[in-house]
């Protein structure tokens, strides 16, 4: 039995698409995290120290002109004056301190038959569907919130993250804000476009 080798170009041809194939199946679910801080103070220092450096920075620079700095040596003149160090300390100090206080919330969009599982289980009611609602706006919210949201533990690793009766419990107590920013941080993850649809 003679054994026929395809021909060159349509070897090329397959490698390339497998190649292509290999990336399009790589790609990740996109995520994104909403941050909630309640300590005003933290959030003003950093708004603060953000001003001081900026305002380091400034009067450095006028020194530099005044001492007659040649101008391609100004920013690293800059970048090593004393105030502007001791400046840029406290800004990345305040910034640990409003990282410290700030509570990430991180949602991984659905794949496409899960979202659509999701929103056969939460239907709209007849009277929603007539308002031209896609889901049940009463318990779709949280089950999405859940089943969107990721929990990693110190090493990274997913863990079990927030049930649905935690998601009702936060979009029930939370201030309208912040619950409708719960729920949309959850939803614009399943519906932002990552692909760019141009002629090119």
């Amino acid at each position: 039995m003679t054994t026929v080798n395809p021909p060159a170009a349509a070897v090329a041809k397959d490698a390339h698409w497998a190649a292509k194939m290999a990336r399009l199946r790589a790609r990740k679910l996109p995520e994104r995290s909403l941050s909630i801080c309640d300590d005003d103070s933290v959030k003003t220092a950093v708004t603060d120290a953000a001003l001081e450096l900026a305002k380091a920075r400034a009067t450095a620079m006028t020194e530099c002109a005044e001492q007659g700095i040649r101008e391609d040596q100004r920013d690293a003149w800059v970048a090593s004056n004393p105030q502007v160090l001791a400046a840029d300390t406290a800004l990345s100090d305040a910034q640990d301190a409003l990282d410290a206080a700030t509570l990430k919330l991180t949602f991984r969009a659905l794949p496409r038959p899960v979202w659509e599982q999701l929103l056969r289980e939460h239907a709209p009611t007849e009277a929603q569907a007539d308002q031209g609602m896609e889901y049940n706006v009463e318990t779709f919210p949280a089950a999405l919130v859940s089943a969107c949201h990721v929990e990693r533990d110190e090493t990274g690793e997913t863990v079990d993250g927030m049930s649905v009766a935690d998601a009702q419990e936060l979009l029930d107590t939370w201030a309208d804000a912040d619950a409708k920013a719960l729920f949309t941080a959850a939803l614009l993850i399943n519906q932002t476009l990552r692909a760019d649809l141009g002629k090119g």
